[in-house]
């Protein structure tokens, strides 16, 4: 049975359709004959209970950047009036981010919004995680500088990381006896409000930070991500090799850890990042993967996410 559809995402022009996993998902919507709409969070718009945005009826098509999209005029629509409504806009998980999951909570589940609004709320990428400290390495969450230095002299070489970043940015790594931690500290202070992400660095990261996206639980398929030389960092826009990767026994056991809390708050689809056998994220908001894991010779998981989304409308 055909369903309304509407993605809400960064603006589509700017997409790399050859990479982007909100796009693989329009594609497969538009496949099985659902009508397709699109809207940007920042056209929202709250009435009383009512909540509308300015929508295009979107037609895609699986070509290069420019020519991967055609829209109709919008028209300010009741969000209500959808069947799905894909959560898809990037991070950073700010108070704009927020606000759009109070908005989207209004209408859902009369609408199915996937991820659930309040559960994206709820769970973000660095603080979800921290639900299961036997899976993580080392972690310290504060912002503290007498607290950072003790957890550098504990353990000589570590990461910090904004606590609501994403795609890699403002990562560091921060050696034993490295005089930048001050400064750094100084830039983060002035940067960001909330606390910072510091842990102990994993070795293990030059072969690889291990992407495994997971359907309704269960894990389907693993990218490996090699960084770059002299780059801490393994996220593929800074120039992370990315390769399939068969799940090891030790993720496969953190995905049972963790796959009935996932269920549990029904994320359809998430990604979790695994160093050296270590849980170091679990992403929510909007993960990505999909056209790299086709690509390299994986399942389709576009299908396998529309088909949770169909068992459940």
């Amino acid at each position: 049975m055909p369903l309304s559809v509407a993605v809400q995402m960064d603006p589509i022009d700017a997409i790399n359709p050859l990479g982007d996993s909100s796009f693989a998902l329009m594609l497969e919507a538009q496949a099985r004959g659902h009508a397709l709409h699109y809207y940007t969070p920042s056209t929202l718009a709250q009435r009383g209970n009512t909540v509308t945005a300015r929508v295009h009826k979107v037609s895609v098509d699986d070509k290069e950047k420019g020519l991967h999209f055609a829209l109709e005029d919008w028209q300010k629509t009741d969000l209500a009036d959808f069947d799905v409504i894909l959560l898809r806009q990037d991070p950073p998980f700010d108070m704009n981010y927020i606000t759009t999951t109070h908005m989207l909570e209004l209408v859902h589940p009369k609408t199915l919004v996937v991820n659930h609004p309040r559960e994206v709320r709820n769970a973000p990428e660095k603080i979800l995680v921290t639900s299961f400290p036997e899976l993580m390495p080392e972690t310290l969450i504060t912002r503290d500088e007498s607290e950072i230095r003790a957890f550098r002299a504990e353990f000589k070489d570590i990461i910090l990381k904004p606590l609501f970043g994403n795609g890699g940015a403002g990562v560091f790594r921060i050696r034993e006896g490295d005089e930048n931690l001050g400064s750094l500290l100084e830039m983060f202070n002035a940067n960001f409000r909330e606390p910072f992400m510091v842990q102990r660095y994993l070795p293990e990261v030059r072969q690889g930070d291990k992407r495994i996206i997971l359907v309704d639980g269960v894990p389907v398929a693993g990218l490996n991500r090699i960084p770059a030389e002299g780059e801490a960092r393994s996220n593929m826009h800074v120039g992370g090799r990315p390769e399939l990767s068969e799940l090891t026994a030790r993720e496969r056991e953190i995905c049972e850890i963790i796959g009935p809390e996932l269920k549990k708050r029904d994320l359809i689809f998430v990604g979790i990042d695994v160093i050296g056998g270590y849980l170091t994220e679990i992403n929510v908001t909007s993960p990505t993967g999909i056209r790299e894991v086709k690509r390299f010779g994986g399942p389709d998981i576009a299908v396998m996410i529309w088909d949770a989304i169909e068992t459940r409308r």
